[in-house]
């Protein structure tokens, strides 16, 4: 009887091993589901926030300025990137307008700078205030060809907050330079060229 209590024993022993080892097991598997559901969500939610869009800028005012503007979201941060050809060596302004137009043939149609938070016109970031599409000014090479990269944290493509959203606006290049000051414009001059953001 004796023997037969201590085998059991062993026994009773060896499955209770034996559930806890699976117990284990299970508990590690279950961790490693969690952790790949957990990663592959966060790929799925990073690569929602990241977006990307490119748009061509046609001539205006009777110019030959062309080109593209490539706008790129990740981590909370829009960066645009344009190529223009067909300037005038020098000094331009580039700004965003308030409205994806480009139809009128001087493109007045994209009405005034894009000011949601109704700002003087001004240099990017000062005190004094600034535009949300008061990018600023960029030099044309001797061959006519210029690049702008542009980058912040106050723009988003095709978010909630109409004081960040640029869809529906338009980027304008201008034949002179923005001076910073004069009001609304900072005499930027004709617009040379034009492109709506549209999703």
């Amino acid at each position: 009887m004796k023997k037969i209590v201590f085998v059991l024993s062993i026994a009773l022993v060896g499955l209770t091993y034996s559930c806890k080892e699976v117990k284990k097991e299970a508990q590690e598997a279950g961790e490693e589901v969690e952790a790949t559901v957990n990663e592959i969500q966060e790929s799925m939610e990073a690569k929602m926030t990241e977006k990307t869009m490119t748009i061509t800028l046609m001539p205006k005012s009777d110019s030959n300025v062309k080109g593209e503007a490539t706008f790129t979201q990740k981590n909370g941060t829009v960066m645009m990137v344009a190529t223009l050809s067909g300037l005038t060596p020098g000094v331009h302004a580039i700004h965003l307008h308030e409205n994806a137009d480009c139809s009128a043939a001087d493109g007045t149609s994209t009405g005034g700078h894009w000011n949601p938070t109704f700002q003087p016109h001004g240099k990017w970031g000062v005190a004094e205030g600034y535009h949300k599409g008061d990018i600023g000014n960029f030099t044309a090479d001797a061959d006519g060809n210029g690049k702008v990269e542009f980058s912040t944290e106050e723009w988003c493509i095709g978010c909630d907050d109409d004081t960040k959203n640029i869809i529906g606006k338009a980027v304008i290049v201008h034949q002179g330079t923005d001076d910073f000051t004069t009001q609304p414009t900072g005499d930027a001059g004709a617009r040379v060229s034009c492109a709506g953001i549209i999703q």
